[in-house]
């Protein structure tokens, strides 16, 4: 993906976002694309009974590109609201759900999945505490199942880990300080255990 592509998609991820208001539509969600909630690779999934589905059409082109999944549930005072559970977003214009963030019972985003390329599979997934970025799970090869993992630290990145070898299991490891790779470790006889370790250059001296 290039860089204009994926400032592009940014965009319109912050754009959906921001325009899904009050002017949605009720619904019931019929058409879910799959019944294994589990796999990695899965977009999004059916419609819980207790949830209820607002559409929104946030570009006025007529299709709906914003689906808001809510729950009944009681506020500290006994009052009764609808509390955001995810959203969906369509952001192409082709009818399909291109990412899909989750909402914990605070109301704060707890996950998303993220189709990049709009072939209809997950190739990213961000978790997050307390609205904070804290991991990223990467489908870099196209196989279904994460190949790259990158831990955070404060907003900043602490660990990146790789499977160059198609094992589901990182064999290459990034260790980063100050926003740099400070070291590298790389399993060589696939044990799961770093062999053999590389200095980055910025930090060889040190």
């Amino acid at each position: 993906m290039t860089f204009r592509t994926q400032w592009q998609w940014t965009c319109a991820v912050v754009a959906a976002c921001a325009c899904a208001c009050s002017s949605g539509k009720s619904v019931t969600r019929s058409d879910a694309q799959s019944e294994n909630g589990s796999s990695w690779a899965v977009l999004h999934q059916k419609a819980q009974s207790n949830e209820h589905v607002t559409e929104y059409d946030t570009n006025h082109d007529g299709k709906t590109d914003v689906w808001q999944y809510t729950v009944k549930a009681k506020a500290p005072d006994g009052r009764e609201y609808n509390r955001l559970t995810r959203k969906e977003l369509d952001l192409n214009g082709d009818g399909r759900v291109d990412i899909v963030r989750y909402y914990g019972e605070d109301g704060q985003l707890e996950r998303e999945a993220l189709d990049l390329d709009f072939d209809g599979k997950v190739d990213q997934w961000n978790y997050y505490q307390n609205g904070v970025i804290v991991r990223k799970e990467m489908d870099l090869n196209g196989h279904g199942r994460p190949d790259t993992w990158v831990y955070y630290e404060q907003g900043h990145i602490a660990r990146k880990e790789r499977d160059t070898k198609g094992t589901g299991k990182p064999d290459y490891w990034e260790y980063w300080e100050n926003d740099q790779i400070d070291r590298i470790g790389e399993d060589v006889d696939g044990d799961g255990k770093i062999d053999r370790w590389t200095k980055s250059p910025a930090h060889a001296s040190n």
